[in-house]
């Protein structure tokens, strides 16, 4: 009896080791081609709108992707930020980001990435920042945050020139 309770033990162990081992083998991804594959994308996805190219833009974005842009009021959903921008692309200029430096990061799996990085725009130095998603080869962005950078010297002059605008929506977001 003590013999077949060591085998199934051994058996069960070596089952689990093998599991364990063949699941971390699965999680391996080469980080130095993602890199460079979301480089290509974030690069492209920023041509696009440069190039006012609606279609191959918004292709981009994930079905369910968020994007939140640098006045407090704009957080859309994938669609509702297609007919905000549709203007935009329609007079054949959108927008003309280059980066200027950009940090990416992966989960462990290799199928989720987020990135933040500094962007040359006609509003000067704008961050941008997101998640991304691995859909089969591609990557998507699920969601995408642009901020305006303001320098710390000159912060206190610039809280004092939005103050009327956000005092408002500050008091009506509190309630």
């Amino acid at each position: 009896m003590n013999r077949i309770v060591y085998i199934i033990l051994v058996l069960g162990i070596g089952i689990f080791a093998y599991n364990t081992l063949s699941a971390k083998k699965s999680h391996k991804f080469d980080i130095i081609s993602e890199k460079r594959n979301i480089n290509l994308m974030l690069d492209s996805f920023n041509v696009a709108a440069a190039k006012a190219d609606y279609s191959t833009y918004f292709n981009f974005y994930c079905d369910d992707a968020i994007f939140t842009g640098t006045d407090a009021k704009e957080r859309w959903n994938k669609k509702e930020f297609m007919v905000w921008a549709k203007p935009f692309f329609d007079r054949g200029k959108a927008w003309n980001f280059k980066s200027l430096q950009r940090h990416i990061y992966f989960d462990k799996t290799g199928n989720l990435a987020w990135f933040d990085e500094l962007l040359n725009t006609q509003m000067k130095i704008c961050r941008g920042s997101g998640v991304l998603v691995k859909q089969g080869k591609s990557w998507k962005i699920e969601q995408y945050i642009l901020s305006a950078t303001i320098p710390n010297p000159i912060m206190d002059e610039v809280v004092k020139m939005k103050a009327g605008a956000e005092d408002s929506l500050m008091n009506v977001l509190r309630k």
